[in-house]
């Protein structure tokens, strides 16, 4: 059976207070399975086939509502698993940052930094879903002060399948004040399957010279560093664990990797940045984006049900702490401005990568 586009479906999900929360499903005989939900604009899983045909689900996430919204509750160990990140994904050292000449002070959630948006951030909220062509279109209106950041944002976001194999997420924002905006995805994953043990053995090419040395709170220090002759150079094909336990400085400081790497680009249209190998499942994940930075996390700290190394997480975004870093490319949106990002994975299957 063969179709031009996906089947789209919709039930309900569950309930944060008196708002419902669905649960969308799009899928493509053969392709792909994605189901997101409305709270956080989650990607809850996402089914793939392996180079047998037999699909499986590729990402880490909770079984039931409840799991989502009792990890975000203040004190958790959030994770923020297949969760849309916003307003500013990554971190903002201290929490402050001035605009044009004003100091705003956005919430600490992460030692002495905020991060992701802070405790109520994105995906935290239930977003207004709008069934559309091959996807759904996600809306949220984030009010003036909301987490501390200045002006009222207007943001949507769309999953779609783009084609059998390649899920798209694009997105839009304006706002009626000047402010800052970094926002990404923050999904994990494992293509060997979720739960199947951990992602040391995959593969990672990442397209990308020079990454972003942090202090020990995780903050860029200093420029972008070239990455020939560390174990942050993914340039040709690599296993994950293969010098995660180096003996590198930068990589203590994270338990392994979590770090921007500056990605390889001759525009800001939608290039390479990444591609993922899992050699006996057969999967292989492509991802391309239109943003200049890669962040790698390779899930050093995962809470229950997982475990260190469950699951990788690839986050096209600015970088971390550019409003307060002006030789950073701009996070700073304008009245008038639209910011914009898309971003593509493509799963199939292939003998080998690299």
């Amino acid at each position: 059976m063969s179709r031009s586009a996906p089947g789209l479906t919709r039930e309900l999900f569950g309930r944060v207070g008196d708002t419902d929360v669905h649960r969308y499903t799009l899928a493509w005989p053969g392709g792909l399975t994605v189901r997101l939900l409305d709270y956080g604009g989650v990607i809850q899983s996402l089914d793939a086939p392996d180079r047998q045909g037999k699909p499986g689900n590729v990402v880490l996430g909770f079984p039931a509502l409840e799991h989502y919204v009792a990890n975000n509750q203040p004190g958790a160990d959030r994770v923020f698993l297949g969760a849309l990140i916003g307003r500013y994904a990554n971190r903002i050292a201290r929490g402050t940052f001035t605009l044009d000449g004003t100091v705003h002070q956005v919430p600490i959630n992460n030692g002495k930094n905020s991060l992701h948006g802070g405790p109520a951030g994105f995906d935290t909220k239930v977003w207004s879903a709008t069934e559309v062509d091959d996807g759904v279109r996600l809306t949220l209106v984030s009010p003036d002060g909301d987490q501390g950041y200045p002006g009222t944002l207007t943001t949507e976001v769309t999953y779609r399948l783009a084609g059998p194999n390649q899920l798209s997420i694009t997105y839009r924002a304006t706002t009626d004040a000047p402010t800052v905006v970094n926002l990404t995805n923050h999904t994990y994953w494992n293509l060997a399957g979720e739960g199947s043990g951990d992602i040391h053995g995959h593969t990672l090419m990442l397209n990308a010279g020079r990454f972003c040395p942090t202090d020990e709170t995780l903050i860029p220090v200093g420029d972008p560093i070239p990455v020939d002759g560390t174990p942050f150079d993914f340039r040709q094909a690599t296993e994950i664990g293969a010098r995660i336990d180096d003996s590198h400085p930068q990589l203590e400081i994270g338990h392994g990797y979590d770090h921007n790497w500056v990605l390889d680009r001759a525009s800001s249209s939608l290039s390479l940045a990444a591609q993922a190998y899992e050699p006996i499942s057969g999967r292989l994940l492509t991802m391309w984006t239109t943003e200049p930075g890669l962040q790698f996390y390779s899930g050093n700290f995962l809470g229950h049900p997982y475990h260190r190394g469950a699951g990788f997480a690839l986050e096209a975004q600015h970088f971390p702490d550019s409003p307060n870093r002006p030789d950073f490319p701009t996070t700073t949106l304008r009245p008038g401005e639209t910011y914009h990002q898309e971003t593509v994975f493509e799963l199939s299957t292939s003998d080998k990568l690299g």
